[in-house]
């Protein structure tokens, strides 16, 4: 009788300790779920735990998070919390602070790239310098001479003032430049709003040329190895010393690759390490290097148009000056002097309003070429009136050669010499019978005096001796 009732307790002891059990672990699940609800997340920093477990077990959690925010993004519209971690980086670009690193991209550039394929066909050779022009289609021939002059190590950029680009596609090297077309502004204008420089930190150097430079006796690659060899970071090729008005700095000298200083005339230099005698350049065509650059960007003003004056403060932006900008002059150019941008305005009837305005000049210099004809013909006589013609159009065959480099030939010369021959030969003559003249009329007023003499009347008043002998 005594043996089941033992066994019925002990299989009853052991259901309690089981029953306790699983009721001491479903309370533990539910103890330990409201604990995780209320402390989300526990810094393993603030445990008192060995470096190596607290960096093992940071990177195995970190690990598990970027898992499951690949297969479960947090930022699709979901009311969850943003678990993208919070970036500012103060050394990053203005704007871009909250941007990590890696993804910042501060600078550009003005290559080609392809609309399909891989990014290694995008350029084949990456140009190393950039050269812009500011053109208008008139002077197409010119700027085709000078790209010439400038090999695949340059980028060629081209600013149309006048809004044609597609007639300059008749020059294979124009379906590779870079073509920006905005009417009517000039070269100052472009640059201050496409050549930041940010977009142009990829090129070593920037040339900012005109258009109407001839460059017959110019070389770009030797250019640059001498800008290299020298040291300078703003400079320009030399300008044809007998060509039209420059100032002394920036004429060519024959004797020397490079100058950097001049001397002109007295009074105008009250230091010779300053403009207009050292650190100068003029601003048809100058060459900066990207520091140099950057510096001069900053400087040009918004409503800056033709740029005069600048030159004189391009100084400002290298140190030493003096020692920083020079010109080259074994690679130099010629100014020609071609009046650019006339087109300003808009047009009536057909024509250029500066159309219109020189018609009214030429009026007004005819009326007064007229009224001259009667006044020196009045003075002098018809036969001087004529040979001032002559010399008229002497003058005017000499300003064209001089000013717009019209072609001068044989016969212009030898009929501008005998023109000089004939009005010396009739100044001669001129002034010899003038002479003769005076001489006469000398003579004549002696003999006047002498066959009238005076005679003194009683009362010492001078009379004239009427008297017929």
């Amino acid at each position: 009788m005594g043996t089941p009732h033992r066994r019925f307790s002990g299989a009853f002891k052991r259901s309690n300790d089981s029953a306790r059990l699983v009721i001491t672990t479903i309370m533990g699940m539910v103890f330990g779920y409201f604990v995780g609800i209320s402390f989300p997340s526990v810094s393993l920093t603030k445990i008192n735990l060995p470096s190596s477990l607290i960096s093992t077990l940071d990177y195995a959690f970190n690990d598990d998070r970027r898992a499951i925010e690949r297969r479960y993004p947090k930022n699709l519209g979901s009311g969850s919390a943003h678990l993208t971690p919070k970036v500012y980086v103060p050394t990053n670009p203005r704007g871009a602070e909250t941007l990590p690193p890696g993804i910042v991209v501060p600078e550009t550039d003005f290559y080609l790239r392809r609309l399909w394929g891989e990014p290694s066909e995008d350029v084949t050779k990456k140009p190393k310098y950039l050269v812009t022009f500011t053109v208008g289609l008139d002077q197409k021939y010119n700027i085709d001479a000078a790209v010439k002059k400038f090999s695949e190590d340059f980028q060629i950029l081209l600013f149309h003032y006048d809004g044609r680009t597609t007639e300059w596609d008749q020059f294979e090297w124009s379906k590779h430049a870079i073509h920006i077309s905005v009417r009517k502004q000039t070269k100052w204008w472009y640059a201050k709003r496409f050549l930041h420089p940010d977009v142009v930190a990829v090129y070593d150097y920037i040339f900012i040329w005109d258009e109407d430079l001839g460059v017959s006796h110019f070389n770009a690659d030797r250019y640059i190895q001498l800008v290299k060899k020298h040291g300078l970071d703003i400079s320009q090729p030399g300008l044809e010393p007998n060509n039209g008005l420059t100032w002394q700095m920036t004429k060519r000298r024959g004797d020397r690759e490079v100058h950097k200083d001049t001397e002109e005339k007295p009074g105008w230099c009250g230091d010779p390490h300053l403009p207009p005698c050292a650190a100068f350049v003029e601003i048809m065509a100058p060459v900066f290097s990207r520091e140099a650059w950057r510096c001069v960007w900053h400087m040009i003003q918004n409503d800056l148009v033709h740029g005069w004056g600048l030159d004189f403060a391009l100084r400002r932006c290298v140190e030493p000056a003096h020692e920083k900008i020079g010109v080259v002059d074994s690679q130099w150019i010629v100014h020609q002097v071609i009046p650019s941008l006339g087109n300003q305005g808009q047009p009536e009837n057909g024509k250029a309003p500066w159309e219109g305005g020189f018609i009214v000049l030429s009026c007004l210099i005819a009326v007064s070429v007229n009224f001259s004809t009667f006044l020196v013909i009045g003075k002098t006589s018809p036969v001087t009136y004529q040979v001032l013609g002559h010399l008229k159009t002497c003058l005017v065959l000499g300003f064209g050669y001089t000013l717009l480099h019209d072609p001068f030939t044989s016969r212009n010369i030898i009929g501008i010499l005998v023109a000089i021959v004939g009005m010396g030969l009739y100044s001669y003559f001129c002034v010899n019978e003038t002479k003769r003249k005076q001489v006469g009329d000398m003579a004549q007023v002696k003999e006047r005096d002498t066959a009238a003499p005076l005679l003194t009347g009683k009362n010492g008043q001078v009379k004239e001796n009427n008297s017929i002998v």
